[in-house]
């Protein structure tokens, strides 16, 4: 089919995308019986005498043989769990280091393996030996010099070898390292790439012990030390202040509660590693069909204004020049504005992919959006050997000079709306003049096997589903839900990758890393998603407002990884699809079997049985679809409950492209999810504004684990919020969304037990990421509390003594030295981390503050939370001209009251000790130490609030001097936590009255 050059609505279209057609992908599965191994999975197996393989002698760390050999001959040669220099066993390949190992050797048993190397290869059986590629054991072999016959080889004194020339000493010592081929890979390729299937096509990588033991032995430290300081703070009442004592011990409690709840999912920490190069053999042999499994690109987009169409058009650019094979890549644009200017924009975009796509690819530039690609300030010459190369390079950066320049027209010609509304080239009115009452729209702009010969282009779609004003949209959650369905009629890939509109591919290889987890024999059926870390340009070199977020994506979701995966994030993730269908993972005991096939006869007994294997499953198919009532689940579609059967994607060939195109604007229209379980047990689930952590949670429950992807090269940036009451608003939504999961019957503290597929600690990680907006409360009670004790001359301690002063000061380290371990086995430096502790107190008492109350009426009234778009567009007015922009909004009070009430406070304190005399000193420095703690926290907020010219809005300064002076006034008039005596001392005066 080709690209349609029109754009086609309501319930007929003749737009045409080309069905990507599933391929057989070899399944193989592993024998399980026995140990496993804890890196790939597979049995750790026996050693050349039969005995269960035991790689480390110290401490018995399950690993297989090809793990064990592979750290040897690549790694670094240590155990990962006691870090144990590996010894070599008997019948493994010798490394550099061996020969200082007192070990028993065994070098008479690797010439009887050369001796039947050299028989083999003359014909000759040898008795007891067998020649099948799974006798993994019997078949080790020494590579010699094929024209040096067997008896140059003689045996000396014990250990050494003898040969008649020092050429073939050095040939000899070359290859007897390598005792794991078979045969050569020129006699027997099939043989030598079975044996390369064996290999996983990723691993966990422990983090090393020398940085993790220590930060776990000072987390559990300082939890010691947190039980005796609330064992001294109890049991040592502040009698002349009574109520603001047990306020503050029960704020420390709450505190130390939610740091408790946030450490525990932080035990086990781990990284990944994947082997793109296995990837390309096992899945792209020369000369044979690609066997990479497609992906369906999904982009949202919804407001041209604050998502600037040169944005979108660079995500699309950098997908379509993904480092992947054209035609398993299909793009899905969701415009959920109905916006004309995006349309033309992506039409443009579309025309421009056909020069920028073959440069990227002839090049390997990185990053493969333009944007970036030319305003990045490097040697754009190095490890370049084209000559053509800067002469193509000036012509293409001409080229997207040229395409912002159309682009940038389209723009300014979008700011003067004709009072009859937007019309297109053939004069045919939009369909979208009206954002909210619209039909469904789809267009092909690229179909696959567009472009020159050679440079085929992926399948680019254009699609705004319908809007009609009687129904409910459910935002960015119902886009991804729409786009699901469209793209599993027309293409069906099993696996989707979700992106922001502006966060482009800057990793031209992110799917190849994704496809090392989901297409791994031993564990990638059970895979539900892989989720990326999100990067982000154009931040303030200090990062002021902790957009980067290190302390989430480079510690928590790395410790999730280590327990049943990390949560899913809103963008640059990658789906399995039948995860987001609701379907629970294969269980490991319905796996197929490996086939041997050793002849031509074999084969073709084996085709006839995946024949009626094939016969079987459609037999199966209706049985399921009539047990599962499909229509009440996935709607009143047939093409697509057929396909959400596939097992590997694909759509079925004798559709026609009518049909098609007429069930992709069926399933996109707004009345289809009527009376089915899409948005509650189907696709991205609604209820929450939140619905990442929704979805995330019930893919998990349901048995999925998630995969965290963290390569060298980031695989996606995008542009975050740089302007402090966009990032108060952002932070105000997500803790929003985390109390709507909270306060609903997907609360993870009791949902999803009955299944016990959620682990204990993951469930934990859940229960922190919807209660965390509570800890607000007692933080600006605890904020606030420094003023209150300067203003009344009170303190929340009483008299500190030795001991509780080597409390104090203990734990005050053991929260420094615990921030200290943490960054240092996580490679977070320690200015993001205080950034992050600084932004997490201001967002506390701001936005997560402002949540709780918007929560409650969410939960227990029909309060609404419309979902708000934050502004992505690029800073034209000059070097982050955003951060110094200060918008009026209620978040700004609360922060700018605790800081003026503070200061009054430290003021009133000195008035004071001026005033009392030189004993009065002493108490002030406690009190003043806390309040000074405060200020400091709060500082990155008072900076933005200043502005870079002070120009803070005047009803924010009003407000928040007029609550602090009120505030301070009554306290020092009430004094509530001060208990009160009438009349005079009577132990004093002497007066009985």
């Amino acid at each position: 089919m080709e690209a349609s050059t029109g754009l086609f609505t309501s319930s007929h279209d003749s737009n045409e995308l080309v069905a990507i057609q599933g391929h057989d992908e070899p399944k193989l599965v592993k024998n399980l019986d026995g140990q496993l191994c804890e890196i790939c999975g597979d049995s750790v197996g026996v050693t050349v005498d039969g005995d269960l393989f035991v790689a480390c002698e110290e401490c018995g760390f399950p690993v297989c043989r090809p793990c064990y050999e592979y750290e040897r001959r690549e790694g670094t040669q240590v155990c990962p769990q006691c870090h144990t220099r590996y010894k070599r066993i008997k019948g493994s390949p010798r490394v550099d280091g061996d020969e200082d190992e007192d070990d028993v050797d065994d070098i008479e048993q690797e010439f009887k393996m050369v001796e039947e190397k050299y028989k083999l290869k003359h014909g000759e059986i040898l008795p007891g030996k067998k020649s099948s590629g799974d006798d993994y054991e019997n078949a080790k072999s020494t590579l010699v010099n094929e024209d040096l016959p067997i008896s140059s080889y003689s045996i000396g004194e014990p250990g050494r070898v003898k040969l008649d020339d020092k050429v073939r000493t050095h040939d000899w010592k070359l290859n007897q390292g390598n005792l794991l081929i078979e045969t050569d890979a020129s006699d027997d390729p099939e043989k030598a790439m079975k044996e390369e299937t064996r290999q996983p096509l990723s691993r966990k990588v422990a983090i090393p012990s020398g940085k993790l033991s220590p930060y776990r032995m000072m987390v559990v430290a300082r939890l010691i030390i947190l039980l005796l300081f609330f064992q001294y703070r109890i049991f040592h009442p502040v009698s002349d202040a009574v109520g603001l004592w047990i306020t503050s011990v029960v704020c420390e409690i709450w505190l130390a509660l939610s740091w408790l709840v946030d450490q525990l999912p932080k035990w086990f920490p781990i990284d990944r590693e994947t082997y793109l190069d296995r990837l390309s053999i096992r899945f792209e042999p020369e000369n044979k069909p690609n066997m990479l499994s497609p992906i369906d690109v999904f982009v949202t987009t919804i407001d041209p204004i604050k998502e600037p169409p040169i944005v979108t058009a660079n995500t699309v650019l950098s997908i379509l020049a993904l480092d992947y094979p054209a035609d398993k890549i299909s793009c899905y644009v969701s415009d959920d504005g109905a916006s004309m200017l995006t349309f033309e924009a992506l039409q443009e975009t579309a025309e421009f992919a056909r020069k920028w796509v073959p440069f990227c690819k002839k090049f390997s530039t990185e990053p493969r959006a333009p944007e970036k690609y030319f305003s990045e300030k490097i040697d754009y010459l190095k490890d370049k050997l084209q000559p053509t190369y800067v002469k193509e390079r000036r012509t293409m950066k001409r080229e997207y000079e040229e395409f912002k320049v159309r682009i940038n027209a389209l723009v300014a010609k979008s700011k003067r709306v004709p009072a009859e509304g937007w019309t297109m080239k053939d004069e045919t009115p939009w369909p979208g003049n009206n954002a909210k009452d619209h039909p469904s729209m789809i267009q092909i702009l690229l179909a696959h096997g567009g472009g020159q010969e050679g440079n085929e282009l992926p399948c680019l779609a254009y699609m705004s589903r319908e809007k009609r004003p009687a129904f409910q949209h459910h935002s960015k959650a119902g886009a991804m839900n729409a786009l699901l369905r469209v793209s599993a009629v027309l293409s069906n890939s099993p696996f989707v990758l979700n992106l922001d509109c502006n966060h482009y591919v800057n990793n031209s290889k992110a799917v190849r890393e994704a496809m090392c987890f989901f297409m791994d024999i031993q564990l990638g059926n059970s895979i539900g998603f892989v989720q990326f870390p999100q990067r982000f340009d154009s931040l303030d070199r200090n990062d002021r407002y902790a957009n980067k977020n290190t302390v989430l994506y480079d510690i928590t979701m790395r410790c999730l990884d280590g327990i049943q995966g990390p949560v899913y994030v809103g963008s640059g993730c990658i789906f399995r699809r039948k995860a987001l269908y609701g379907f629970d993972p294969p269980k490991a005991s319905k796996r197929p079997r490996l086939v041997q096939v050793h002849s031509k006869q074999d084969e073709d007994v084996d085709d006839a049985s995946i024949t009626v294997t094939a016969g079987a499953d459609e037999d199966n198919k209706q049985l399921l679809k009539s047990e599962m009532n499909f229509e009440s689940k996935f709607g009143k579609s047939e093409l697509f409950a057929n396909s959400s059967l596939t097992e590997e994607g694909g759509i079925d060939p004798s559709s026609g492209q009518a049909a098609l195109l007429k069930e992709a604007i069926h399933v996109m229209s707004c009345s289809y999810e009527d009376r089915t379980l899409w948005g509650y047990e189907v696709g991205l689930n609604y209820g929450s504004i939140a619905s990442d952590i929704l979805t995330s949670l019930k893919i998990h429950t349901h048995g999925w684990r998630s995969i965290y992807c963290m390569p060298k090269r980031p695989a996606f940036r995008g542009t975050a919020p740089i302007n402090l009451t966009d990032r108060l608003n952002q932070v105000l939504r997500w803790a929003v969304g985390s109390l709507e999961i909270l306060f609903s019957h997907h609360c993870p503290i009791w949902y999803g037990f009955n299944e016990g597929r959620l682990k204990g600690l993951q469930r934990i990680a859940y229960i922190n990421s919807t209660v965390y907006p509570f800890s607000s409360i007692p933080l600006l009670i605890y904020c606030l509390i420094p003023a209150i004790c300067l203003l009344t001359d009170k303190f929340i301690i009483s008299s500190v003594g030795t001991l509780a002063g080597l409390i104090f000061i203990s734990l005050f380290l053991s929260i420094l030295a615990s921030a200290i371990l943490e960054v240092r086995w996580s490679g977070v430096s320690l200015e993001e981390w205080w950034r992050n502790q600084q932004f997490w107190v201001i967002g506390s008492v701001s936005g997560h503050l402002f949540a709780i109350i918007q929560g409650l009426m969410t939960a227990f009234s029909k309060f609404n939370t419309n979902l708000s778009v934050v502004s992505k567009a690029p800073n034209d007015d000059g070097e982050f001209h955003e951060l110094y922009t200060i918008k009026w909004t209620a978040l700004l009070i609360p922060p700018t009251t605790i800081i003026i009430a503070n200061i009054i406070g430290i003021v009133a304190g000195f008035t004071d000790a001026m005033n009392s005399g030189e004993h009065s000193w002493g108490a002030l420095l406690g009190k003043l130490f806390f309040s000074l703690w405060v200020i400091v926290h709060m500082y990155p907020f008072l900076k933005g609030l200043m502005g870079r010219q002070n120009r803070t809005p005047t009803l924010v300064v009003i407000w928040s001097v007029l609550l602090a002076s009120i505030f301070s006034l009554v306290w020092v008039r009430v004094d509530p936590f001060v208990l009160k005596t009438k009349g005079p001392d009577v132990k004093q005066c002497g007066i009985s009255c």
